[in-house]
């Protein structure tokens, strides 16, 4: 019992992520530093998408990889789900593939890793989850080779400077993406905090190997 009602409430904060995210990543962050765009380089889904893997590695500590990929879908059916309603098919089927793929990374090596030092799990279960997620979601949403799966954002089809600051020009969505990566690779080491804080309270059940 104790375990049902905590995976419900690990699948609502996980549908709750990417319910959040997937609205958040329509907006590019605005404004300049130090010259550079923020709008070429960020949306401002890459702040809130990594307590999506910090909700995975609780649930997978506690209660292990089964219970962990059960959180992973009640997040993907939310997140297809409302993207099918809020934006293109094509960003819907995008986004769906690169969660659920990166999610169930994330549940592999977590699991695999999980008698190793506390922090090694959550970061490179994150870490590896985060790229191939990034990659796959602006790749199949952006990409000319996916253009058969349907239209996209247009706006995402200009240009900007590669990072926002070098003189060379690329696809604005390969921009978003590099721009993404790099706070979601930032999250996933500041994520160890509140995952290490909630570690000694949220003790691995006797099935589970800890």
């Amino acid at each position: 019992m104790r375990q049902t009602q905590s995976v419900i409430i690990y699948s609502l904060l996980m549908a709750g992520v990417v319910l959040a995210s997937n609205i958040l990543v329509q907006y590019p962050v605005q404004g300049t530093v130090y010259g550079i765009s923020l709008a070429d380089l960020l949306t401002w889904g890459a702040f809130t998408y990594p307590f999506a893997f910090l909700v995975n590695d609780l649930t997978n500590r506690q209660f292990g990889p089964s219970a962990a990929r059960k959180v992973v879908f009640a997040g993907f059916v939310v997140g297809v789900a409302f993207s099918f309603y809020a934006s293109v098919p094509r960003i819907a089927i995008a986004s769906g593939t690169a969660f659920l793929i990166g999610q169930l990374l994330d549940v592999t090596l977590f699991n695999r890793l999980r008698r190793q030092t506390w922090w090694k799990a959550p970061l490179i279960g994150s870490l590896f989850g985060s790229t191939i997620d990034t990659v796959l979601f602006f790749s199949i949403s952006f990409a000319a080779v996916f253009a058969f799966i349907g239209p996209n954002d247009e706006f995402a089809l200009g240009f900007a400077p590669l990072f926002g600051v070098f003189p060379i020009d690329i696809p604005r969505w390969i921009s978003w993406a590099l721009g993404d990566l790099s706070v979601k690779l930032l999250f996933s080491l500041i994520m160890l905090l509140p995952y290490g804080a909630l570690m000694t309270r949220l003790k691995p059940m006797r099935a589970v190997e800890a």
